[in-house]
């Protein structure tokens, strides 16, 4: 599998192209706002994307998933608690940043994501943990050694719980609960900023030290 990230829109959103694991097929992980340099990237490897998983619908992670739902014709995954966030510029926050970004919908999504369920993408399995906190509806898809966090776990850093929905309390139980259970070696791909590994955030992450 390959993995290319492409940092969109004016939050530094981190959208991922998984790629590799079966000829000329894909999945978009959180197109976010702006993604002319993510349709450019596959339409020039001649990707069809089988599907747009959404980690959680605040605007920055879906602002772009009409512009490539219409080009790649695929569905969109999003947790049942976010269904209607997509629909909703209040909900997604987009009417509320109005200094970002224009209020922003989109058409509902064609699937629900679940705790525990498991994904058979482009050649790819995804499992889907719900990890909420940031976002009610927050989920992480972890494929081998790789998990892909949204806006719960970045490098020595959480995602923000003071959003409507947001709590400090279950970020952390989260955490500790689910993500800090995987292999160590379990390589972080984050909703915004660097890459991380389990281990390194069990052992540095300031916010949420491995012990109590």
């Amino acid at each position: 599998m390959q993995i290319e990230t492409f940092t969109l829109g004016p939050l530094q959103t981190n959208a991922y192209l998984l790629h590799g694991a079966a000829p000329g097929r894909a999945v978009v992980i959180d197109p976010g706002m702006g993604p002319e340099r993510l349709l450019k990237r596959i339409a020039a490897l001649q990707l069809q994307v089988e599907a747009i998983l959404l980690t959680h619908a605040h605007f920055d992670h879906m602002g772009g998933v009409e512009a490539l739902r219409q080009a790649a014709k695929c569905p969109v995954y999003v947790h049942d608690l976010e269904a209607d966030w997509l629909t909703d510029a209040r909900k997604n926050g987009s009417q509320r940043w109005s200094e970002v970004t224009p209020p922003l919908e989109t058409a509902a999504a064609e699937y629900a994501l679940d705790e525990g369920q498991v994904l058979e993408l482009a050649g790819l399995t995804l499992r889907v943990a719900h990890t909420p906190g940031h976002s009610p509806g927050s989920v992480s898809f972890h494929c081998g050694e790789h998990l892909f966090s949204g806006d719960v776990l970045f490098r020595q850093s959480v995602g923000r719980t003071d959003l409507p929905g947001g709590s400090e309390r279950t970020l952390v139980d989260t955490i500790r609960g689910k993500l800090y259970r995987l292999d160590a070696a379990t390589r972080v791909y984050p909703g915004h900023g660097p890459q991380t590994t389990i281990g390194y955030e069990q052992a540095h992450n300031p916010h949420v030290p491995l012990q109590l």
